[in-house]
């Protein structure tokens, strides 16, 4: 077996070799390193990068994990200890001066690193790589041997987090007698793991949540590679905005480079080189003093970045090289980085409490995005173009922020650099979730230490970068159980002490937060609506958690209901969602030939989610119940796609004492029925296409006061004045009209006010009518509020003529022509990928949309295109 040779420069500045070609096999831990490696039992092809589930998968050993309920006979890998091995050669003509490391960027997660038989070292992270210097002990032809143990294995869970989780479950059970109790199956998430997860810095989800299932991954998910060093090496580099000028078009960037001078004894300068994107160069040569070298480049006619919705995002190409005294180059590096501050301002707020909002180049913002996690359970597989193409998506979703959930894993380079290429800001939890953490514990507080450092150096010079939050729900969920944050060996070090630490060191000019939720002057605690962050999950589960607002219902599909966004006066809310199932397409890819049914074992296997039947609460006051799998699918996704709406305008409508919005979720690790608005097969669910409308920068927006009437509020989180022709109609299903009129108003940047109003005696409300907004020049998205549930809305009877031609190259265009008032009209994706402009639409009577899809297949036959609407309208083909 041979390894990829690296093409390798005189100063030795790239890796030498990348090792990909490994081979797999399960053996007793206690197997002999010494053994010949062609006498170990039963290897097979190992994907590198990628973990022991894929190879299985490749070399046809398992069933796919998420095909039916295989789930649960792949139980069995993450019990075994798994071996890879690999050969390669090496250079073994090293000057006095130069060292070989052997670099594994990721080693998920239990793992033992063998070279020729002698142990390098033990690596115990899924979250930061494990580098060994190999200088002296690689041989021109070489033997590694990789052992991976069970990743829980030899751990006792700590007594102080089962404490916590044991009150948890306890309080849990008194909140809610009667939705405790599943007969479909426990809780997933850390109330039934093995709390020694607490102990492995690995992703929390690997053990099964509320949206995946258990099925923790194992392997080596990152690259492996030889690095061949000579004198010194740049182990460090950090290129930052420090001040900018929008208006005089300036910046000051700041430029730090750290050098490690493993064998160097003479004098070291670094070359430091910001090439503009029109050319321009700005350079200085530092000396390195004691490993560092910094300078501060004063750049005119600077280029910022923005979000995209703001400005563009151009790039300045970054080139560092280190040299000895001697002018010979003994490293470089190279990069690309976008000149932008970032600030957090929390303020006084004239409303009460204080702000929370970012700050682009001194641009208030109000932030609309969604919760990432990670795109598979198999984090190893998940490959650059399935990341760039989600960040895409988001992007075309008028998202401006994605928030990296700390349940998850940091994300691969490919994620950023996406984020950097579209213009969306980037919330990066640290990857802690929902438990107390032992953080006592020295062999866990110095592992902590370690991925903090390299996680934030990692990702430091990328644009995107926003924030850095401490954990997800670990406050919240402590207060809940012990009603205090007082330092103890919960994780309070590791919130309050290590990680704003390396932030502060590394990377002091992006924000700190302790976690989400967290206030510090709050009296309702850390999720309340007067100060930080909040997760408003009153809608949903239930139960009030911050909010406020009413706590008696008539009933739980009431309390439930998104109509509780409406007294959430919080001032970010970092977490809000509803549940929904992807398209029908999507389920029936995974499952056996007629093997789903409503609420059946594999429906329920789908959903991990308790109560299974949580979301029939929601359906039966806004739609009713559905009869079928086909109603589920377009109920479930109209309740969130009705949900998201309603709580996005509201709280857009309350800026900028509300300062973003980020769904929960965005995308999904397996085909499965969440929270997610993008499913596993990268189809949007209606959710997405609705978000996409609200999330548009200038939104108009009926709401129904308390006292009755109609309101009509235009918001801009723009950064500058809009000025729009409005036509206001109140009309019929069938299209008779009861009002018109036209407005001019102009949405001044970074606010939102009412423009309009009518009382009840202007116009009747009822379920067979909706109020209608629009746009002269479509500077905003036309918008409707119906006045009744979707239960009682008297749509009567249409149909939809379709119209369906190819495009240029993988391209079609769909003209839909609409007879009757016709809901959730969309095209359903004939493949996963494929993508269209926009989708599950209301169209009026007489109303047309032409929606382009690209991604088809060679040869694709555009009358397979077929089309869809809420209740089943008749279509027709033309």
């Amino acid at each position: 077996m041979s390894a990829i040779a690296i093409p390798h420069s005189a100063a030795g500045t790239r890796p030498v070799l990348r090792l990909d070609r490994f081979q797999l096999a399960a053996a007793d831990a206690a197997t002999p390193v010494a053994l010949k490696l062609h006498d170990a039992p039963d290897w097979i092809p190992a994907s590198v990068p990628g973990g022991v589930h894929e190879s299985l998968l490749d070399a046809g050993r398992i069933g796919h994990p998420y095909f039916g309920d295989n789930e649960h006979a792949a139980k069995w890998v993450e019990d075994a200890t798994w071996w890879y091995r690999t050969e390669f050669d090496a250079p073994v003509d090293l000057a006095g001066d130069e060292r070989l490391r052997l670099v594994c960027d990721g080693l998920d997660t239990v793992a033992s690193v063998w070279l020729n038989g002698e142990l390098l070292g033990t690596h115990e992270s899924q979250f930061r790589p494990a580098v060994f210097d190999v200088t002296g002990r690689a041989l021109r032809h070489n033997e590694l041997l990789i052992r991976f143990t069970p990743p829980l294995a030899g751990l006792t869970p700590p007594p102080e987090v089962t404490n916590t989780v044991a009150q948890m479950k306890a309080m849990f059970a008194a909140l809610a007698p009667d939705r405790t109790a599943d007969p479909d199956g426990p809780p997933a998430g850390v109330l039934s793991a093995n709390l020694a997860l607490t102990l492995r810095r690995k992703a929390t989800f690997s053990w099964g949540w509320d949206f995946a299932p258990r099925l923790p991954s194992i392997g080596v998910t990152r690259p492996v590679e030889l690095y061949r060093d000579r004198g010194a090496t740049i182990a460090g580099h950090h290129v930052r905005a420090i001040t900018v000028d929008t208006v005089a078009a300036t910046a000051q960037v700041a430029v730090d480079v750290e050098v490690d001078a493993f064998a160097h004894r003479g004098r070291l300068d670094a070359a430091i080189t910001l090439t503009a994107p029109d050319g321009r160069r700005f350079s200085r040569t530092v000396t390195v003093d004691d490993g560092t070298a910094a300078t501060v480049l004063d750049i005119t006619d600077a280029a910022l970045w923005w979000t995209h919705d703001l400005g563009g995002q151009p790039r300045y190409d970054v080139s560092i090289q280190l040299a000895g005294d001697d002018g010979a180059v003994l490293d470089r590096i190279h990069d690309r980085v976008g000149l932008r501050t970032i600030a957090l301002d929390r303020a006084p707020d004239g409303d009460g409490g204080r702000l929370f909002r970012f700050v682009l180049n001194g641009v208030p913002l109000f932030a609309r995005g969604a919760n990432w996690v990670p795109a598979s359970m198999m984090t190893g597989s998940v490959s650059a173009a399935t990341v760039e193409e989600l960040v895409r998506t988001a992007r075309r979703g008028n998202m401006t922020m994605l928030r990296v959930w700390g349940g998850g894993s940091y994300e691969q380079d490919a994620f950023y650099r996406a984020c950097d290429d579209v213009g969306i800001l980037v919330w990066q939890d640290f990857m802690f979730a929902c438990v107390d953490y032992p953080s006592d514990d020295p062999v866990l507080h110095a592992e902590v230490v370690r991925e903090a450092a390299h996680q934030v150096q990692r990702l430091r010079n990328r644009a995107s970068l926003a924030l850095w939050a401490g954990n997800n729900e670990v406050h919240a969920i402590h207060q809940m159980v012990h009603r205090a944050f007082e330092p103890g060996n919960w994780g309070w070090s590791f919130f309050h002490d290590v990680l704003p630490a390396a932030v502060a060191r590394f990377s002091p000019e992006v924000p700190y937060w302790p976690g989400s939720p967290w206030a510090d002057s709050d009296p309702r605690g850390v999720n309340g609506v007067a100060d930080g962050d909040r997760h408003a999950w009153e809608v949903w589960h239930g139960m009030d958690v911050g909010a406020g607002g009413p706590t008696d219902f008539a009933n739980r599909g009431d309390a439930v209901h998104f109509h509780r966004y409406r007294h959430d006066r919080g001032r970010f809310i970092s977490e809000f969602g509803l549940h929904a199932a992807p398209e029908l397409g999507t389920l029936r890819r995974w499952t056996a030939p007629g093997s789903l049914a409503l609420h059946n074992d594999q429906f329920n296997h789908r959903n991990k989610d308790t109560p299974k039947r949580k979301g029939d609460d929601l359906m039966s006051v806004e739609t009713g119940l559905p009869a079928n799998l086909e109603q589920y699918v377009d109920y479930s996704m109209a309740c969130q796609a009705e949900g998201l709406k309603f709580g996005i305008e509201h709280y857009r409508r309350r800026q900028p004492h509300c300062s973003g919005t980020l769904i929960w979720q965005f995308n999904d690790p397996w085909p499965g029925l969440s929270w997610s608005i993008v499913d596993h097969d990268l189809i949007p669910k209606a959710g997405f296409y609705f978000a996409q409308r609200a999330y548009r920068p200038v939104l108009a927006s009926f709401t129904r006061p308390e006292g009755g009437g109609l309101q009509l509020w235009v918001t801009n989180s723009g950064r500058h004045d809009v000025n729009l022709d409005l036509r206001i109609e109140v009309t019929t299903f069938t299209g008779v009209p009861i009002l018109d009129e036209r407005l001019q108003a102009t949405a001044a940047a970074g606010t939102s006010r009412p423009v309009w109003s009518a009382d009840d005696r202007t116009f009747e409300p009822g379920p067979d009518r909706y109020a209608y907004v629009s746009d002269a020049a479509d500077l905003i998205e036309p918008n409707r509020l119906f006045f009744a549930p979707l239960k009682e809305l008297r749509l009567g009877s249409g149909w939809i003529d379709v119209h369906a031609r190819p495009g240029p190259q993988d391209s079609a265009e769909v003209t839909l022509t609409s007879h009757g008032y016709n809901y959730l009209t969309r095209v359903l994706a004939p493949r996963p990928g494929v993508v269209f402009s926009r989708n599950y639409l209301d169209l009026r009577d007489g109303g047309q949309a032409r929606i382009h899809v690209r991604g088809l297949p060679d040869g694709f036959d555009t009358a397979d295109l077929h089309v869809a609407a809420y209740g089943a309208p008749q279509i027709r083909y033309t």
